[in-house]
């Protein structure tokens, strides 16, 4: 099969339409970091509070995360995206008069750098759902990166400009033009006609239930956590510190710091070009330990070396930090089954914003302390940990070639049988009679088959078997009602799962038997 173009998506007319919005927002949004950093710069000398800007601006996502998957989950997503930059759009026009006017404070840009993360928050859940309703499957890997690309070709270009910008006319300027660009998108999202949500959406906390059981129960899905969290947590030292390493050892101004994070974002750009010629002889695995190396190897240089070598390693840098988001992104986007795609990439966005956020803190605080050359060398070590712990804690097999596809189970029930849909709990017994010398082989896969039981709505499950004849099997699960029952069956097992089930079954000598059973009224 010939590999896909990693241009192909931008043929997609909407694709295109909303990935130029989306290019265009982060640009607004790398201008405005730049401009909120170097004014702490210029007003305070508290490394401290200048990481704080990375925190403000992405606590939000830790935050509101798993509210803004339910969201993306159970809403439009059309108009989720739309009125959050809407909102985004006020309060960094707010932010932008206050600058203009010189009523400007660090607590202040603080707070409407919070409110603006607050609405970029509640999009991005949406904003990560919707490529799969854009782009064909083959496609998703081309698209991801293309997004990344977005956010990372938008460092190269936004802290370029606002460098030059925040020197002739100030901050304000720079807050205005985010505000423009959060238009721009909300204008973009209002022209897509996207698919409408679903009919009969699940009630909040058994929507956030769901999407955390089947967290729990997905461990190719954990590991891509744990995997984004390595690579964040010690990562984010390098956007925390930067402008702290400007204004010491390398002696440059808001230009010069604009340049190098636009280094950054080049080499991102030459990432997207790079990767599909790569991904095919490079194990995605060992692409994330490389990266991780290399991006560490930055994050040290930052704190000693001058800026002309800085830059050029900030290039390899930008290409790492494609390659690292490129391979996880896609990997979950393309593991995540559709009922609950946005609610865990909610997940995820909270393990790298909050990885990002938090770990600001951490890094201001240690230079604050310790100096910022110290602390960047010490991230960087820890970053090159992180590369070498590849080789314990990899992806897991098969993560992004999953069967995701869903097809309604008859369940064999009479019409007139059918429970209220509120009754429960559902107690579910599934019988099995096998051959003695399968009792092993049996035992091992309904490991398997309880954690896809777990993930698409089992609350408690155990498999028992008969004292007096060693043939018979007994699979036993809880589900809180019939409504969710039939979410199960109907709307979540997916492809990967019925094969396991179905793998379970073949090796039974009479077709299994599902019975279920309600709690006896008085």
């Amino acid at each position: 099969m010939d590999p896909v173009s990693p241009w192909a998506p931008l043929r997609r007319r909407m694709f295109l339409i909303l990935w130029l919005a989306n290019l265009g927002s982060s640009i607004g949004t790398w201008m405005q970091t730049v401009g909120a950093q170097w004014f702490l710069v210029e007003n305070s000398s508290n490394p401290a509070l200048v990481s704080l800007v990375q925190t403000a601006n992405l606590m939000p996502s830790l935050l509101l995360g798993l509210i803004a998957g339910f969201l993306a989950d159970a809403f439009n997503r059309r108009r989720l995206i739309l009125g959050a930059n809407l909102f985004a759009a006020g309060a960094a026009a707010v932010l932008t008069v206050i600058a203009a006017v010189g009523l400007l404070d660090p607590d202040s840009l603080l707070l409407y750098t919070f409110l603006i993360g607050c609405g970029v928050a509640l999009a991005q859940p949406a904003w990560q759902a919707i490529n799969p309703d854009l782009v064909p499957w083959e496609e998703i890997r081309a698209a991801s990166a293309l997004s990344s690309m977005a956010v990372n070709g938008a460092r190269a270009v936004g802290p370029a400009l606002a460098g030059g910008l925040v020197s002739l006319f100030g901050p304000a300027f720079v807050f205005g033009l985010n505000a423009v660009s959060f238009v721009g998108t909300a204008v973009a999202v209002y022209i897509w006609r996207a698919p409408p949500g679903p009919d009969d959406p699940e009630r909040m906390g058994e929507a956030l239930a769901a999407g955390m059981r089947y967290i729990r129960a997905a461990p190719r899905i954990r590991r891509i956590l744990l995997r984004t969290a390595l690579f964040m947590a010690p990562g984010s030292a390098l956007y925390a510190l930067l402008p702290v390493a400007v204004n010491g050892h390398l002696r440059l101004g808001s230009t010069g710091y604009g340049l190098l994070l636009g280094a950054l974002g080049a080499g991102a750009v030459i990432g997207v070009v790079l990767l599909p010629r790569v991904k095919d002889r490079i194990h995605d695995n060992l692409m994330l330990g490389l990266a991780a190396g290399v991006f560490g190897a930055a994050t040290l240089a930052a704190g000693f070396l001058p800026a002309s070598l800085l830059a050029l390693l900030l290039v390899f840098a930008g290409i790492s930090w494609i390659a690292t988001f490129s391979i996880l992104n896609s990997a979950i986007q393309l593991t995540l089954p559709e009922w609950v795609r946005a609610r865990g990439l909610s997940v995820y966005l909270m393990v790298t914003t909050g990885s990002q956020a938090l770990g600001a803190v951490l890094w201001g605080s240690l230079a604050t302390a310790f100096g910022y050359a110290p602390v960047l060398a010490a991230a960087g070590i820890l970053l090159a940990a992180a590369g070498l712990s590849v080789a314990v804690l990899p992806l897991l097999p098969r993560t992004g070639r999953v069967d995701r596809s869903v097809a309604e189970a008859d369940l064999g029930l009479e019409s007139e049988q059918e429970p209220s849909p509120n009754a429960g709990p559902v107690t579910v017994l599934v019988a099995y009679e096998l051959a003695p010398d399968k009792a092993a082989e049996f035992v091992q896969l309904m490991h398997e088959v309880r954690l896809a039981r777990m993930r698409t709505g089992a609350r408690d499950w155990e498999l028992v078997h008969s004292v007096t004849d060693s043939r018979q099997f007994r699979e036993i699960y809880d589900v809180a009602t019939w409504r969710e029952y039939l979410r199960q069956e109907q709307e979540r097992i997916t492809g990967e799962d019925r094969k396991l089930i179905d793998k379970a079954a073949a090796l039974t000598e009479t077709e299994p038997r599902t019975r279920w059973f309600l709690p006896a009224s008085a």
